[in-house]
């Protein structure tokens, strides 16, 4: 088992430098930067400004404890603001700038970027043309659904 360090120990200049210990789930600095969507030196300023928690594992790599980049996300994460939103009992709406149609006579299948996600809606031909659907235009993808899957990735060989 890893012996987590603390980065910087003797230096009382780190106070947001913690130990971690080897239950605790760690991300490598590129790994949370790949997680958060932001670049390897955007988390790197965030350790070196203290708002970001790191330790250095025993190969001596920056890692960041799963719980903290967890908090970290959440407390960054903001939907933009949609200001046709109505009321609904809908809570997941999703912003974003419609990429794709396909359709034919009967059916058509909307692509939209919503932030980092790609989402796919399949919808008749007839709503497409009835809500002004074009690749370019801005459009609200709103998810109302009972079962929602979560999946970890398989482990490495």
């Amino acid at each position: 088992m890893p012996d987590f360090r603390i980065r910087g120990m003797d230096r009382a200049d780190k106070p947001h430098l913690r130990i971690y210990y080897p239950s605790v789930t760690t991300y490598r600095i590129s790994e949370a930067a790949e997680l958060l969507g932001v670049s390897d030196d955007t988390v790197r300023r965030w350790v070196d400004s203290g708002a970001l928690a790191a330790a250095d594992d025993d190969a001596g790599r920056s890692v960041i404890a799963g719980t903290d980049l967890a908090a970290l996300a959440v407390e960054r994460a903001r939907t933009p603001d949609d200001p046709a939103a109505g009321s609904s009992s809908a809570r997941n709406r999703l912003p974003g700038l419609v990429t794709g149609i396909l359709s034919d006579t009967v059916m058509s299948q909307v692509e939209l970027q919503a932030g980092p996600f790609r989402l796919v809606s399949l919808m008749s031909t007839e709503a497409v043309r009835e809500l002004g659907l074009e690749v370019g235009s801005r459009a609200v993808a709103v998810v109302k659904a009972t079962t929602v899957l979560v999946e970890t990735p398989r482990a490495q060989r």
